[in-house]
């Protein structure tokens, strides 16, 4: 049986999908995700995702931002440019954006800078935020804290942390998208024992694809790219993780995804 899900994070315009995106398109539709939203991370992309959702509109949707691994390209003209893409009805977030302290592909300083500006147009423009984070919690909560009473909503994009960040994520009123890394028995099998801590109107589903390939889907798939048709094996980990079912946590996933993004 299929249920209607909504894929909030794929980065389609991704070069690895380039010979057979209509494709993956098809199978993801045929898998029930009847909603995309394509993931803006840089300049190039921004522009390339929204391209993606004005040629299929009511299926997919894009978000405009700057990713942290490319903090140091983040310029006026990039400013300029997510201003201008979210004005369009089919771009319907600012980021990804926030830090990375994992890699550092850009000097923190610049991650930083990057950061607050777009949260600066999330503000000024009332969008919702679809923010990143990796190893770099306490300077996150200190930029995202203070001015989230002026932002409308905002999701913890593709959540891999602990018990005690996910709670402190919670009061402070963020969403959680969770991917394919609880299907990982290496290292989400922590993610499988606090899913049930998030509340079922602040829980969404994502693949991240072409990363994070669920590595519980039997058989396993030939290629080790992910796709959003893999949504459904999230789904059924997610679900019995946190003691629900299939049913239940994809119509509360899809509910989520459309108040939060502006879909209906």
């Amino acid at each position: 049986m299929t249920h209607e899900l909504i894929d909030i994070g794929a980065n389609l315009a991704h070069d690895t999908f380039d010979d057979d995106r209509d494709e993956v398109l098809t199978r993801a539709i045929d898998a029930g995700v009847i909603k995309l939203l394509v993931t803006g991370s840089s300049d190039d992309s921004n522009v390339a995702a929204l391209e993606l959702a004005r040629r299929h509109p009511g299926t997919l949707y894009s978000t405009a931002g700057v990713h942290p691994h490319h903090a140091s390209d983040y310029n006026q003209n990039s400013d300029k440019l997510i201003r201008k893409l979210v004005a369009d009805d089919q771009c319907v977030a600012v980021g990804e954006c926030g830090l990375d302290y994992f890699r550092n592909f850009s000097p923190r300083e610049a991650q930083i800078d990057a950061f607050k500006a777009q949260l600066e147009i999330a503000t000024s423009t009332g969008l919702p935020v679809f923010l990143h984070q990796r190893d770099a919690h306490d300077d996150f909560v200190e930029i995202l804290e203070p001015v989230l009473p002026n932002i409308s909503r905002a999701v913890a994009h593709c959540f891999t942390g602990e018990g005690e960040s996910l709670r402190e994520y919670l009061a402070m009123g963020l969403y959680i998208g969770v991917t394919g890394w609880i299907c990982d028995e290496r290292r989400g099998t922590h993610l499988k024992e606090i899913a049930a801590v998030i509340p079922d109107d602040k829980l969404m589903i994502e693949t991240d694809s072409p990363y994070l390939l669920p590595r519980s889907i039997r058989p396993k798939p030939k290629s080790r790219r992910n796709e959003p048709a893999y949504l459904t094996e999230v789904l059924r980990i997610v679900a019995e993780a946190r003691g629900q079912t299939q049913e239940h946590v994809a119509a509360i996933t899809t509910a989520n995804a459309n108040r939060f993004f502006g879909l209906d």
